[in-house]
């Protein structure tokens, strides 16, 4: 085998994928089982973007890469390096995939669509509409950019979504997208968590059977949650952990609530199942039917085991 594949995180080597990737490259008939961390700081500089991008360009065994956490950042640095960006990571300003096909660099962001996948596995077709629930969105970040792009073009959407976010400059990012894609004005509504009462107004102020969902990124690369302990969650709502591994106080947060609230509660397992396989058939030309997703899915939980 010759090669090997790049991850661009922050604490790499703790991810399942370590262990799960030459077990899926055996199953691929891949032409490396190799995988590598490219592992950067949360706040890391351009300088440090470009020098890793121009890195994977420019060496041939570097077959392409998954970018996880610095998905705006690297695209905000690096665009420029690209020959080929796809519409969601132009529109979306992230990059979450980067390969390379006959000696030209390819970005995409691929989070709308895992997103999508992901989410299509436990929120029913109708769920918005027969239930009149919102959705709440904890992060307005790469993940939380995906997921709202993904629920503004859902035929079964909400007539509510509400963004919320530390970062004014994160929040005004996330506006101009949809502005730019032409989401409709009103659907989206841009909040800023000054301060945790502004969260506990969203969560009080949302319909039962609401989706609420940590995009923060807090519970994974640095603990805490985007909820404050004391705030319950909407009654019967579908409660989404975009991580499934880390501190994940959000998560318990939720499971502690599951029973007397009746909450939905996931973690983002199935949503790292299709983030890298949609990649990876991205950086070695493999069509990731449902059939092998499914197949790569059982493989990967026994991995983990």
């Amino acid at each position: 085998m010759s090669g090997y594949m790049g991850f661009v995180g922050v604490s790499t080597a703790s991810s399942s994928i370590m262990q799960i990737f030459p077990v899926w490259a055996r199953i691929l008939g891949l032409p490396t089982d190799r995988l590598i961390g490219h592992d950067l700081p949360v706040d890391a500089t351009a300088e440090q973007y470009l020098a890793l991008v121009r890195r994977i360009r420019d060496d041939p065994d570097h077959l392409g890469a998954l970018v996880t956490t610095h998905k705006i950042a690297l695209y905000r640095a690096t665009r420029s390096l690209f020959d080929e960006l796809d519409e969601f990571a132009s529109l979306c300003g992230e990059l979450s995939s980067i390969s390379k096909h006959e000696g030209r660099l390819i970005g995409h962001a691929k989070d709308p669509l895992t997103a999508g996948l992901a989410i299509e596995e436990f929120l029913p077709d109708t769920h918005f509409s027969a239930t009149g629930a919102h959705a709440i969105i904890l992060g307005a970040g790469g993940a939380g950019t995906a997921l709202s792009w993904y629920l503004s073009e859902r035929e079964d959407r909400p007539e509510s979504i509400v963004v919320t976010d530390t970062s004014a400059e994160r929040l005004d990012h996330l506006r101009t997208v949809h502005e730019r894609h032409g989401t409709p004005g009103g659907l989206i509504d841009y909040v800023i968590a000054s301060h945790p009462d502004v969260t506990r107004a969203v969560l009080t102020g949302a319909p039962r059977d609401s989706l609420v969902v940590n995009a923060s990124g807090l519970g994974k690369d640095r603990p805490g949650s985007p909820v404050p302990d004391d705030v319950a969650f909407p009654e019967g709502a579908y409660v989404w952990e975009f991580n499934y591994r880390g501190t994940l106080e959000f998560l318990h947060q939720a499971l502690a609530q599951q029973d007397t609230a009746g909450l939905r509660v996931f973690d983002g397992w199935r949503y790292f199942i299709h983030g890298w396989s949609q990649v990876i058939g991205e950086v070695f030309d493999v069509v990731m039917t449902e059939e092998l997703i499914g197949e790569l899915a059982e493989a990967a939980e026994f991995a983990r085991r």
